[in-house]
C-alpha cells in the first residue's frame, strides 16, 4: 500500500509542473463590413458575393490558434430572404481573414461580430 502511495504521489509531483506551466493564449476582438468597405459587394446583383476582412493579431501566438466567430449586427434589405455565411480563413499564428459571403438575391448594407482566438 505504501509503494502505491508513493508512485502515486510522484506521478503528481511530477505531472504538477506541466499542469501549472501550460498557459493558455487568448485574444479577441470585432470586424465590420459595409458599403464604405472597399470591394463590397453584399448589398448589389445577385448570386455568390464574398467580402473578405483581415485581421491581425496584436502579438503573434505561440502556436496556431482556435478562431470562433459571432455576428452581432446585420443591416439587411427587408424585401429579400436572409442569406449569409461567415467563417475564418487562412488562420495562422499571426492572424486570420474572415470570409463573409452572401448568396442569391440578399442584400446586406453592414455585418459585423465578434472573435475569439485562443491556443495552449
Amino acid at each position: 500500500m505504501k509503494k502505491i502511495s508513493f508512485l502515486f504521489l510522484l506521478f503528481l509531483f511530477l505531472s504538477c509542473p506541466a499542469i501549472i506551466t501550460a498557459q493558455v493564449q487568448i485574444e479577441s476582438g470585432s470586424f465590420g463590413a459595409n458599403t464604405n468597405t472597399k470591394g463590397y459587394t453584399l448589398d448589389k446583383n445577385t448570386g455568390e458575393r464574398t467580402v473578405l476582412v483581415e485581421i491581425n493579431f496584436s502579438k503573434p501566438f505561440n502556436i496556431k490558434p482556435q478562431v470562433l466567430l459571432s455576428v452581432t449586427n446585420c443591416d439587411l434589405d427587408a424585401k429579400t430572404n436572409v442569406r449569409y455565411s461567415v467563417e475564418a480563413t487562412s488562420v495562422s499564428r499571426d492572424g486570420f481573414v474572415v470570409k463573409i459571403s452572401s448568396w442569391s438575391d440578399t442584400k446586406i448594407y453592414s455585418i459585423g461580430g465578434t472573435w475569439l482566438a485562443y491556443a495552449e
